[in-house]
Formats: C-alpha cells, sequence, structure tokens
C-alpha cells in the first residue's frame, strides 16, 4: 500500500486495484475486495488501545482483543470502575509516569488512540479539563510513543469545523471549531503533527455501534431515551457523515499496518442530520413516533453551541488505500427518510424492534454476513 508520498506500507498491498481483485479463479466485488485486504494486515503487536469507554474504543477494543488474544491491551480513565475484563488497564491518559510503566511492561509496538472528553457541555463548562484530557493526554502519549519510534493512530473528529457552509469538507480546508472540544481537538491534531508527521490522523464523525454504558454513543443515548418513554430533540441542520464501527475497526487495522502519514477524513458516504438518524433509530427500533421531536440548531440553548453542516469528503483516503473503506450508514437506502413525518410510517411487514435496530444499525449486515 502507497500513502500520498508514494511509499510502500507495511502492509504489502501495493498491487491492490481499483476496480478488480482475483484470488485464484474468483473475482472479488469491492466490499470482498476490502475485506480481503483487511484480512491480510496484521497491526504491530502489542497493540494499545486508548479510551475504551467510547464508542470507537469500545468495539476497536473487542475487535482487536479477540483477533489477537493476549496481544491487546486497552486503558480507561481509573475512576471508570465498572469498566474491567481481560486486557483492560486503569491509567488516565494524563498520567505520563503511568504510561511510561506501561509501555515498559507490554512494549506496544502500535497505538490506536480513540481517548478524549466528547462531552460537549462538559467541556465548554470546564474548559481546563477539556485540555488537560485532550491536549495533555495527546502530548503525554507522544511523549512516549515518538521516542520509540511506535506506529500511532490518533482519532480526531468532524466538529473541528464549523460548518457554516454546505459541508463536504476536505482535509486542506481550514478548521474554525465552534465548541471548547473541537478546539481542543484541533489543539491535539497540531501537536501530533509537529511531534510525529509519520503518525496517522482520523477525522471520524459518529461512530455508530454499542457503547460500554448503553447511552454513551449516538444509538445507544438516542435509544435509551425512547426506551424510557421520554422525548429526544434532535437538530434539523446538524449535518454528520456517520459509518458503522465495523467499517471503522477494518479501516484501523489497514492503517495500523501501514505507513501512511498525515491527515485524513474518515466519514461515510452518507450525509444525515441529527434528526434524520433519529428517525431512523424511532422506526427501525419501533418506538413510539411522539417521542421524537426536531429543532433547528439556532433554537439550542447556548452551551454548548451547535455545529452545521460538517460532512466530510473522504476522497483523499479511498485514494490512498485504492478502495472504498466504508459502506453507508444504514446499508439499506430504504431506512434512509425522506420528509420529516418519515418515521411515523410504518408500512405492514417492515421489521421494527430493539433487536432489529441492532442487527440493522449497530453492526454492518454486509461484513456480518
Amino acid at each position: 500500500m502507497k500513502d500520498r508520498g508514494g511509499r510502500l506500507g507495511r502492509s504489502g498491498s501495493a498491487n491492490v486495484r481499483h476496480n478488480r481483485h482475483e484470488v485464484g479463479h474468483f473475482e472479488l466485488n469491492k466490499n470482498q475486495q476490502a475485506m480481503f485486504r483487511t484480512a491480510a494486515c496484521d497491526p504491530p503487536l502489542p497493540l494499545l488501545i486508548t479510551g475504551i469507554a467510547g464508542v470507537a474504543g469500545y468495539n476497536a477494543f473487542n475487535h482487536f482483543r479477540v483477533k489477537y488474544p493476549g496481544r491487546v491491551v486497552g486503558i480507561r480513565e481509573t475512576q471508570n470502575w465498572r469498566l474491567t475484563g481481560p486486557g483492560v488497564v486503569a491509567c488516565n491518559a494524563e498520567d505520563r509516569r503511568g504510561l511510561d510503566r506501561l509501555f515498559d511492561e507490554y512494549g506496544f509496538a502500535s497505538v490506536l488512540d480513540c481517548a478524549g472528553n466528547c462531552a460537549l457541555k462538559p467541556c465548554e463548562l470546564d474548559p481546563a479539563l477539556a485540555w488537560r484530557i485532550n491536549v495533555e493526554g495527546v502530548a503525554n502519549l507522544l511523549g512516549v510513543t515518538a521516542p520509540r519510534r511506535v506506529r500511532l493512530v490518533h482519532l480526531s473528529v468532524d466538529l473541528v469545523y464549523s460548518g457554516v457552509g454546505a459541508g463536504g469538507y476536505v482535509e486542506d480546508d481550514p478548521t474554525d471549531p465552534v465548541t471548547v472540544y473541537g478546539k481542543t481537538m484541533v489543539a491535539a491534531e497540531d501537536l501530533i503533527r509537529r511531534a510525529d508527521p509519520s503518525a496517522c490522523i482520523l477525522r471520524i464523525s459518529l461512530p455508530m455501534g454499542v457503547s460500554f454504558n448503553g447511552h454513551a454513543g449516538a444509538i445507544d443515548w438516542i435509544a435509551s431515551r425512547f426506551k424510557k418513554s421520554r422525548p429526544a430533540t434532535l437538530y434539523f441542520d446538524e449535518i454528520r457523515t456517520p459509518t458503522y464501527t465495523d467499517c471503522l475497526n477494518d479501516l484501523f487495522a489497514v492503517m495500523l499496518s501501514n505507513d501512511a502519514g498525515g491527515l485524513f477524513h474518515a466519514g461515510g458516504p452518507r450525509r444525515l442530520s441529527l434528526y434524520e438518524i433519529a428517525q431512523i433509530i424511532n422506526r427501525v427500533g419501533g418506538y413510539d413516533p411522539d417521542h421524537l421531536e426536531g429543532i433547528p440548531r439556532i433554537e439550542a440553548g447556548p452551551i454548548p453551541p451547535r455545529a452545521g453542516n460538517v460532512a466530510m469528503d473522504s476522497g483523499r483516503l479511498a485514494e490512498t488505500l485504492g478502495y472504498e473503506p466504508f459502506d453507508p450508514w444504514p446499508l439499506d437506502d430504504a431506512l434512509v427518510p425522506t420528509h420529516r413525518d418519515w418515521h411515523r410510517e410504518r408500512p405492514p411487514g417492515e421489521p421494527r424492534s430493539p433487536e432489529h435496530l441492532h442487527r440493522a444499525l449497530c453492526v454492518n449486515p454486509r461484513r456480518v454476513a
């Protein structure tokens, strides 16, 4: 695999073709091509995954831990005592000595950095805490990984943009975050660029999968409101590019195993508003449609401020890989809202239940098949 500078990556996939890939007498379709390439990509081990309480980190940790038993460690904050299990270690990102001890003990060869405080309102109310976790935590990690030449893949976010325009942001567009969270993520990106230019920064959008505590992610939080017969208010004009965590896990494996450095947008191909995402969850889960409310973001409270259309163009990533890494979320085009009352339509025979929601929205049906 080649990065944008034309260097061969460690995955050994230099022969990847854009339109076809033959294995014996079989010709694989594009989705099969991506799965074939990913299966051949082993990250340098042992692997450390930070921020495993978040949706992206939690799903990545479970994915890689099963694939490489005994060779993957995940760290969570010390106060999150409920998150336990094989391979889970308590260590705060700002604990530099604790990180040093972990690296000395395990000798990590690669790191997937999913850590960070993404709670918008707490970040606005306590900017110092947000800076300590999102920026100083990255600085501490770099102080350990860069001298050891450890492969680092760091997750940033689409909220580094304000979304005042029509979306479709590319990597060269200037950042202009409206939240403290977005500002700290920009600062963390800058730190990484200076300290380790070979590191890979992936700006993700909404990772769509289950969360550890059952209400941290977009799906779990919205569904938890509906389950409790409580209203969920979402915005018509905050636009995101969500991705299945299954697709992200495959991407992480590839990017950890190659040497592509720099910044890449990693948003899915389908643009959806937060209101449309809630419509999908409401209808697929079979919840009461009266519990969904929609408003324009101008009617939101001043804290936290809301971004607009932060949809990302991930063409640079696809060009670098030689294939499209993401299926649309949701996979089924029939589950995409067509109007603001779409979630109230309940066609006879259409599957609707929390269990079906999990099968259709929390995991990628195509990857499972």
